[in-house]
């Protein structure tokens, strides 16, 4: 048996290991979206504002001198707090199919939460479930939508050997686009708008006000739901700032009632599939691409859809999604995924099934006592 070597990253070069890893994982898998390498080492670094209120650390694994395997060990000080629940988090893991790779490498964060006196390992999240979580179930051979999972399929029986069981599921769900709304959803967003809603789209000029809407409504919209955290204001400008020039005003949404935000809606265009042409890399020929397909996007991400806690049941949900529909048609995009949705959150999931959505990927989130 061939030793597993554990390193943690701590040079340049081992970050690049780390980083260009699964580029050579999935080489031969025609449907990974390779990110931008420039935006993994800013994510890697200190300018990502998560890291100001959690601890991390990466590892990769060396079998036979050559790099197996990655992950990242988190502590995050903000879910210990709001959740009083001593959970630590691994994430951004990848492995070539050889459980002693992976068991090494969820040892080694196992050991490293413990020291801190975790309770509890879960994951992947990479870094919260304010960002991508989950492994993929099934649909292994569709390529993921703008900042969802994708993995390998043996991933799930790799945690499985390792004696990680089910956290929670989540829920994708995808919609072709019809010709119209069902009546029943058009009839609710009129009475919301006699009550008062209205929608208009953001203000890409005024964004950083913006997005102090949303956080408004993100904030009161997600709290009781499992997993949430907070977002921090650097953590909105940070995401502010990496969505800004994909948003598209007449998609992304916000309901008020007197001026005051009670909903918001951000239906994001499909860049992977412009990512999928870039390889990662971002030069001149990479951004002519960009450019070019860019215009030839047909999917949307219904990446954030929330209400302020006092005004569900009251039709906003229905007005935001009279609107959307109205930029979807208009810029003629014919699918649009809603994801992700908790396994029982069941009012969300009947209200996208009433529009036409359908249940079609699903992802799972792992955990274990330490």
């Amino acid at each position: 048996m061939c030793p597993i070597k554990i390193i943690e990253v701590k040079t340049e070069g081992s970050l690049n290991e780390f980083i260009k890893f699964p580029l050579s994982l999935y080489s031969k898998n025609p449907f990974y979206t390779t990110p931008l390498i420039k935006e993994l080492r800013e994510q890697f670094s200190d300018k990502n504002p998560f890291f100001n209120h959690a601890k991390v650390r990466y590892f990769i694994a060396k079998k036979n001198g050559v790099c197996a395997g990655r992950i990242v060990s988190t502590i995050n000080q903000r879910h210990i707090q709001f959740h009083n629940e001593k959970a630590g988090f691994f994430g951004f893991f990848e492995s070539i199919n050889d459980t002693d790779v992976s068991s090494a490498l969820l040892n080694r964060v196992s050991e490293e939460l413990k020291k801190e006196g975790m309770e509890t390992i879960r994951g992947p999240m990479n870094f919260s479930t304010n960002e991508e979580c989950g492994f993929l179930l099934d649909r292994f051979n569709e390529p993921p939508m703008l900042m969802t999972p994708y993995n390998m399929p043996y991933y799930n029986k790799l945690m499985e050997d390792y004696g990680l069981y089910k956290a929670k599921d989540l829920y994708a769900y995808i919609y072709d686009v019809k010709d119209k709304l069902p009546e029943k959803v058009l009839r609710v967003a009129a009475i919301a708008e006699k009550r008062g809603i209205n929608v208009r789209p953001v203000n890409k000029k005024k964004f950083a006000a913006e997005m102090e809407a949303f956080k408004e409504v993100y904030n009161s919209a997600w709290g009781k739901n499992w997993g949430f955290i907070p977002l921090t204001d650097g953590e909105i400008n940070y995401l502010g700032n990496r969505l800004k020039q994909i948003v598209v005003p007449e998609l992304t949404l916000i309901a008020e009632e007197n001026g005051k935000p009670v909903g918001f809606m951000g239906l994001l265009p499909d860049f992977n599939y412009v990512l999928r042409y870039m390889k990662g890399r971002l030069n001149p020929l990479t951004i002519t691409k960009a450019l070019y397909y860019s215009r030839k996007i047909k999917d949307l991400r219904l990446l954030l859809l929330g209400i302020k806690s006092e005004y569900r049941n009251k039709g906003v949900d229905a007005i935001l999604f009279r609107e959307g529909f109205r930029g979807i048609k208009r810029n003629r995009y014919i699918r649009v995924e809603f994801s992700w949705i908790l396994e029982d959150n069941i009012p969300v999931q009947r209200i996208i099934e009433m529009i036409g959505g359908k249940l079609y990927k699903q992802y799972r989130i792992y955990e274990k006592k330490l």
